[in-house]
């Protein structure tokens, strides 16, 4: 990675508008909140295209709002190839996106950029997969968000380093 080029990491998960938009903000709160924020780039992309344009969640931002981030900005969009080749790390929020976005890889080098997002949480005990809340309560959004914010934290912790180094 160039001195001059940041740190770029996707979050994807099914829609854009749940798990993956707190995720991109999460991690670049992390980023901020030690100085680093213009040497990382969080974006985040959904599967599929049914929510392309769309705000997030109504219930996501809300989740965020309540634990100081904000999402009001968040639009959706879809993963696309180009994802590959513009980000370092293409983060799934669960297997079947981890599946997904192997498959469609063109080469090793893109499945190799392809990571479960709690794979990088010593506290994960109940499974590698991020729940998606979407038919769930409120409540189930604070989850999630908790999760989150621990492997986001995780995930940072460990890169920080060599972004800290590439500057």
């Amino acid at each position: 990675m160039p001195a001059s080029s940041p740190f770029r990491v996707v979050f994807v998960c099914t829609g854009n508008i749940c798990r993956s938009p707190m995720a991109e903000i999460v991690f670049r709160w992390f980023a901020e909140s030690v100085g680093l924020g213009d040497r990382v780039v969080s974006t985040s992309a959904g599967t599929g295209d049914w929510h392309v344009g769309e705000p997030a969640d109504p219930r996501t931002v809300e989740a965020l709002e309540r634990h100081g981030y904000d999402g009001r900005h968040h639009r959706a969009r879809q993963f696309d190839f180009t994802d590959y080749e513009r980000n370092d790390l293409v983060i799934a929020l669960d297997r079947s996106h981890e599946r997904n976005l192997r498959a469609w890889a063109r080469s090793e080098n893109d499945s190799d950029k392809v990571v479960l997002l709690r794979a990088f949480d010593p506290q994960t005990d109940d499974g590698l997969d991020v729940p998606d809340p979407y038919y769930a309560g409120p409540e189930a959004f604070d989850e999630v968000l908790a999760m989150i914010e621990s492997a986001c934290r995780a995930l940072f912790r460990q890169l920080e380093p060599a972004i800290r180094s590439a500057g």
